[in-house]
């Protein structure tokens, strides 16, 4: 349970939206937990506890309440801000690790015992990995079950149970409904094999417009497809390959959640839980905005820019091993230039995508970092030594020296980065930025960085000493700084 009790109860009495997600209520008169937000009447604070997960509060007996569905709720941004074991942990078992190699394998994948990490979960997070990864695919279940008219089978396949009967008590036991109170009046039904449409949540304000014009101006041919209002994407996944297609919008309401429409085309419906993972990390849609404007939003250099655009993102990716391959290609060259010598290697290089996931103009996934590692640097569309640079990262990810799932610790990944001949900070940082989810990323001698401070009237020889005090959000603040320069009418 969280320690400070009065905190909490501040945020649940004013029924604050930004608490959602960050912790959970319990309430003891009812057996039920809420999001901090429910519109129900407050408890009294003797009748309650709070627990850092909603795993937490399912093991301790709480069920979900029906009114304010407190799961349908982004994940805690402490996440990807401290980056620790508990954090890493979480957002491999929403990737489905423990569902895929068990516990066992969650552990090693983060260089601990399953004794040790088992302890350090309940101690951070108020359950161990398998309630976690069982409230996971409880809320996944639900989610499909209420926004898909997928079969209940279909369903229980997806979220990653192991059979019919432990999905119907699972849903029981977390939600007091059998799955079809949950759907209520919609009659199943198949539809296009392997395509499910759902709603992810993310917080507001929430700049999705301005997140389509970055993924636009990098998207990769037949990898990536933008049009009005949409982006898609093709998607490499452990049980398959997959496709996404998402909406995106602004939503300006401050302190609340709003709704991201994904349609995802899977060729095994068990890559459900990562493929709804990997699109979140896409979106940063675990980002608290009003958290990032506090410390942005009265300085005196980017302040005016927070205040025109609330609720930027920092742009996340589906594969770490492909943005370090493009940040490999970005080295001292547009971005046009980086989109076409990547565009020339997923058409040589990438796996075609079968018939009956294309759409909106998607023909191929990324080439992996094996085949890439593979190829002679000569033969690269690309200087000599770049070429080598990118052999190389591909051989070193290939083999495991370097791991950009959030597995590991940043700083490790980092310094494997820098060992890596043709690698540098920049490269590193920008990286770590979009592939690891870091919130704290500045690039001082990028040429856009340098150009957009000379244009707000700053000096870029002192490019770091102005980031100091946007820490821990100067990812945030570099992304505003690029926006800058192509939206200068933003500034005023």
């Amino acid at each position: 349970m969280f320690t400070d009790t009065e905190a909490c109860y501040r945020a649940v009495k004013s029924k604050d939206r930004r608490f959602d997600g960050v912790f959970y209520t319990a309430v003891h008169t009812t057996g039920i937990y809420c999001r901090p937000s429910c519109p129900a009447r407050t408890p009294a604070s003797k009748n309650v506890s709070f627990f850092p997960t909603a795993a937490a509060a399912q093991s301790a007996g709480f069920r979900a309440c029906k009114r304010c569905l407190p799961d349908a709720t982004p994940g805690s941004p402490d996440w990807d801000v401290a980056a620790d074991v508990a954090g890493r942990a979480m957002r491999l078992i929403a990737d489905g690790v423990v569902d895929r190699d068990g516990v066992e394998g969650l552990a090693t994948s983060l260089g601990y015992t399953s004794r040790h990490l088992t302890r350090i979960l309940n101690a951070e997070l108020g359950a161990g990995p398998l309630a976690l990864a069982r409230a996971r695919r409880a809320q996944t279940a639900r989610i499909l079950v209420e926004t898909t008219t997928m079969t209940f089978a279909d369903v229980a396949f997806a979220a990653g149970f192991s059979s019919i009967r432990q999905f119907n008590d699972t849903i029981r036991e977390v939600y007091a409904s059998s799955p079809t109170d949950l759907r209520g009046r919609r009659t199943p039904s198949r539809g296009a094999a392997g395509q499910l449409s759902m709603r992810l949540a993310v917080r507001t304000p929430f700049a999705g417009r301005a997140l389509l014009d970055f993924l636009a101006l990098r998207a990769i041919p037949g990898v990536e497809a933008v049009g009005d209002g949409w982006y898609a994407r093709a998607l490499a996944l452990p049980y398959g390959p997959g496709t996404v297609h998402l909406e995106l919008d602004d939503a300006v309401d401050e302190g609340g959640i709003a709704l991201v429409s994904a349609t995802f085309r899977l060729a095994d419906l068990r890559d459900t839980s990562a493929a709804v993972e990997r699109v979140r990390r896409l979106l940063d849609a675990d980002c608290d905005p009003m958290a990032v404007a506090d410390q942005l939003v009265e300085d005196p250099l980017v302040g005016a820019l927070v205040r025109a655009l609330p609720g930027l993102r920092v742009p996340g990716h589906v594969d770490g091993d492909e943005i370090a391959v493009r940040a490999v290609l970005g080295q001292q060259v547009s971005v046009a230039g980086a989109r076409t010598v990547a565009g020339r290697l997923a058409a040589a290089h990438g796996v075609p995508l079968p018939d009956e996931l294309g759409s909106d103009g998607l023909t191929t996934l990324f080439p992996t970092a094996t085949a890439l590692a593979a190829l002679d640097p000569e033969d690269l569309p690309m200087p000599r030594a770049r070429g080598r640079a990118l052999t190389e990262l591909c051989a070193s990810l290939a083999d495991g020296r370097v791991s950009l799932d959030r597995r590991a610790d940043r700083a490790d990944v980092r310094r494997g980065l820098l060992a890596v001949p043709g690698i540098g900070p920049w490269t590193a940082d920008y990286i770590a930025m979009r592939a690891l989810g870091d919130p704290d990323v500045f690039l001082p001698t990028d040429v856009a960085v340098r150009h957009a401070l000379a244009g707000l009237g700053a000096d870029p020889k002192d490019a770091d000493g102005i980031a100091e005090p946007w820490r821990p959000w100067r990812s945030y603040a570099l992304m505003y700084l690029w926006r800058s320069l192509a939206h200068p009418e933003e500034m005023n």
